[in-house]
């Protein structure tokens, strides 16, 4: 089974109310291969929300403690990331997820790409806070962009 983003599903849970609906992972949800979360919603967030991004490094620092997640307004919002990230783990945990296909440059589900955490529309290398709890417990994560790849294995 496969975890995949909300947004990428065309639920409207982004931070501003959008989706980013991808027809390849409504074809995984519509074929029973694929099943939908969204980190934020499940650590205590409502949509819209206020834009978030990590402050002082990527999701392996928050994790360590060495960053945080902060709202455009200033709010440290660490800790409903955290939850989030963790009750996509469990999630996953629960329906043996090979693979989570998440949403890039999110600093939940970022997988190469977040913004830098100043709020000037600029990305830095990095996952997000999600990403990051799936990889250290050895849950495969892609973004969206490497979908044909995921497709390429499970035809």
């Amino acid at each position: 089974m496969i975890l995949v983003s909300s947004c990428l599903a065309g639920f409207k849970v982004r931070y501003n109310g959008s989706h980013s609906s991808d027809n390849k992972v409504q074809t995984l949800i519509n074929n029973g291969k694929a099943i939908a979360v969204c980190p934020e919603l499940m650590g205590g967030f409502s949509t819209p929300r206020e834009p978030a991004e990590i402050v002082g490094g990527t999701g392996e620092d928050v994790l360590n403690g060495r960053a945080k997640v902060v709202e455009k307004s200033g709010r440290n919002v660490t800790d409903l990331y955290l939850k989030g990230a963790y009750e996509t783990l469990k999630k996953a945990k629960e329906i043996n997820a090979t693979t989570v296909v998440l949403k890039e440059y999110s600093p939940s589900c970022g997988s190469k790409l977040i913004y830098n955490g100043k709020f000037n529309n600029e990305k830095i290398a990095g996952n997000g806070v999600t990403t990051a709890l799936l990889l250290k417990n050895n849950i495969r994560v892609i973004s969206e962009e490497k979908l044909n790849d995921l497709f390429a294995e499970i035809e």
